[in-house]
């Protein structure tokens, strides 16, 4: 008796090279409906007459520098997304040209207005995907973040990922950086999603940190210069900037800022000149609030949007106060029988402890930290204790004055643990070396000198040890000589798209228009 055949429906991205074909067809017929003369769009950044192209071109190296192989690349990952959000995108700018069949012609209807956010998105979108497939090849998983934190951040908590959710992204953004429930969710959603695909991927995060830095105080930025302050313009154009100060040409310093169009990562502040000129300029090498301080201590940045209340952000330029550790006696004393200092960073041996990982606590300097990091080493070198984050800390030398009630910082515990591990590995190298005939360098003048035992610690509370699973007592065999750092890494890692470029002139509008470096 014969069975009937049972259909097994394939998975979802099996299907990559139709999803791909879908948004290739897609964009040949928006391309018809931009470039219609009519329409007349500005040619100026966004322009939907060039990103559509853009787009289609990008998405056909892909499709050639993989072939066979697109479905691995995007399985889980980036490009199933990225290509139904495209999709979607297009579906939206196509029905608001048959919903707005006449309006969509009208320079500054509603229709033309939201047809300009849809090129904003656009823009975003064709960046993201140029950052990520650089040359056509998947390099989503080796993207470098600018900011050491935020790059610190993601692959400690995403791994090799170039892509999450965004109920996936905001609670491991809570564990650095609580984020209050609600419309602040909301409003943060909006803000770094911005290609409106319901994900957070690397590239936007980038942006994202990018804009609002420094790191320690990332959301409050964010809070202070996008959520509260009456300058900031969401998808705005250059030119939709210039026609919005013309109503304030008679109040100069009236100015307001936004996302640069072609430097993603980077904002573009206009303002009204004394002499009534609308000029339009890119910040380089300073966070946001710091340039608007300093226009407005010149005069140039007085009046948001044309209001006479200027916030204050004197708040966010002061310096993030960091916590002080304060060496007890016992460390004091334990690592002068070595000759060194308890605030010298163990692994360097050049640098002082300035940086302390969490959850563990262990220090450490932030050159080797970085170091480490950059190695792709998502734990801490210490204890193999996954790295959620880390903070600055001074180190405050033993001092024999008494110190006055109430004062007593708190102590090192977790590093202090570590203290007998870290003598014992000098004592084994120290041996190593004599029987070599190199003594170990050390400060110590006495030629004589010898690795004491340890004293009792009596008077210290007891503490759980977290083991060292590269420690092995009596012989050599540390994570410091089994895993030796990596060089420190140049300026601009392997792999890492850089979107830094050398600092322009002001970008000028009015009587005089020079060169525009960037919109």
């Amino acid at each position: 008796m014969a069975t009937q055949a049972r259909t097994v429906r394939p998975p979802r991205w099996v299907s990559a090279p139709r999803s791909m074909e879908k948004a290739l067809q897609g964009l040949a017929k928006l391309q018809q409906l931009v470039s219609q003369p009519r329409l007349g769009l500005r040619n100026s950044p966004p322009h939907l007459p060039y990103l559509v192209p853009q787009a289609y071109q990008h998405l056909r190296l892909i499709q050639e520098q993989h072939g066979a192989g697109l479905a691995q690349i995007g399985d889980g990952g980036y490009l199933p997304v990225f290509l139904t959000n495209l999709q979607e995108k297009i579906k939206q700018t196509t029905r608001l040209f048959k919903r707005e069949k006449e309006e969509i012609f009208k320079e500054g209807s509603t229709a033309r207005r939201n047809l300009t956010k849809l090129s904003l998105i656009f823009s975003h979108m064709v960046a993201e995907l140029q950052a990520l497939f650089p040359e056509g090849q998947d390099q989503g998983s080796s993207y470098q973040l600018h900011k050491p934190e935020a790059q610190s951040f993601w692959r400690e908590t995403w791994g090799t990922r170039s892509l999450v959710s965004w109920a996936e992204f905001r609670e491991g953004l809570h564990r650095v950086h609580p984020v209050e429930p609600g419309a602040m969710a909301v409003a943060l959603r909006a803000t770094i999603d911005l290609t409106c695909s319901g994900h957070i991927s690397v590239f936007e995060f980038d942006v994202f940190s990018r804009l609002f830095q420094p790191w320690p105080t990332l959301l409050k930025n964010w809070t202070y210069l996008a959520v509260t302050h009456p300058g900031y313009m969401a998808f705005l154009t250059y030119d939709e900037v210039k026609d919005r100060l013309q109503a304030y040409t008679k109040k100069p310093g009236s100015y307001i800022f936004r996302l640069s169009c072609t430097r993603l990562g980077q904002w573009a502040i206009g303002y009204v000149t004394e002499n009534g000129n609308i000029l339009q300029t890119i910040p380089q090498n300073k966070p946001l609030f710091q340039a608007l301080n300093d226009g407005h201590k010149e005069g140039f940045y007085l009046y948001p949007d044309g209001k006479n209340a200027n916030p204050d952000l004197t708040e966010l330029t002061e310096a993030v106060p960091r916590n002080r550790i304060r060496v007890s006696q016992e460390q004091f004393e334990l690592y002068c029988q070595v000759g060194s200092t308890f605030q010298l960073c163990k692994i360097c041996a050049e640098n002082n402890k300035d940086v302390r990982i969490q959850p563990c606590g262990h220090l450490l300097c932030r050159g080797c930290l970085d170091a480490w990091q950059f190695s792709e080493a998502h734990t801490c070198p210490f204890c193999r204790h996954e790295i959620w984050g880390h903070e600055d800390i001074i180190v405050d030398p033993f001092s024999y004055k008494e110190e006055p009630p109430g004062t007593e910082e708190d102590g090192d515990e977790g590093d202090l643990e570590d203290v007998e591990s870290v003598l014992q590995e000098l004592a084994t190298l120290q041996q190593e070396k004599e029987m070599s005939g190199n003594a170990i360098s050390s400060p110590c003048p006495d030629p004589e000198f010898e690795i004491p035992s340890f004293p009792p610690r009596t008077n210290l509370p007891r503490q759980k040890k977290v083991p060292n699973p590269d420690y092995q007592s009596g012989s050599s065999a540390h994570w410091v000589r089994n895993r030796p750092l990596p060089r420190l890494p140049q300026e601009c890692p392997p792999g890492s798209v850089s979107w830094d470029v050398p600092a322009p002139p002001p970008i000028h509008e009015g009587h005089q228009e020079p060169q525009q470096l960037g919109r």
